[in-house]
């Protein structure tokens, strides 16, 4: 499972091991009986400390997206069907646009310069791949 925290960033290492969980589900990586690693596991492998996965980890039961049975581990309980998973997908990006367009123009950048550096970033990428 692949999960990268950013130490530095303003939101908490909870909601973005709880987000990117989310994230790998809506994107069809995890599906439902998939097993995820333990806290402790997961804990060493971000090196933080095992009460913030944990924190996580009962964020994502509370919504009913993870269950853990006593002895077998955690697995994620359901997904979303075809086009629910598009739909949130779809929100899940237009935040994102929405978040990196209302920064830029806090900070004084225009439409014009972050769509350059939007493709900028997309050119690197694709030739990096």
């Amino acid at each position: 499972m692949q999960i990268r925290i950013d130490k530095n960033a303003r939101i908490p290492i909870h909601d973005q091991i709880k987000e990117q969980i989310v994230g790998l589900i809506h994107a069809g990586r995890l599906k439902a009986g998939d097993q995820l690693p333990t806290m402790r596991e997961l804990s060493i492998a971000l090196a933080v400390n095992f009460n913030t996965v944990a924190h996580a980890y009962r964020a994502l039961h509370a919504q009913g997206v993870i269950q853990t049975r006593r002895g077998e581990g955690t697995f994620v309980t359901n997904t979303p069907g075809e086009a629910e998973m598009r739909d949130l997908r779809r929100q899940k990006l237009e935040s994102l646009v929405e978040v990196l367009f209302t920064e830029a123009n806090r900070l004084g950048y225009t439409p014009a310069e972050v769509a350059k550096a939007v493709r900028a970033y997309l050119t690197q990428e694709s030739e990096e791949h």
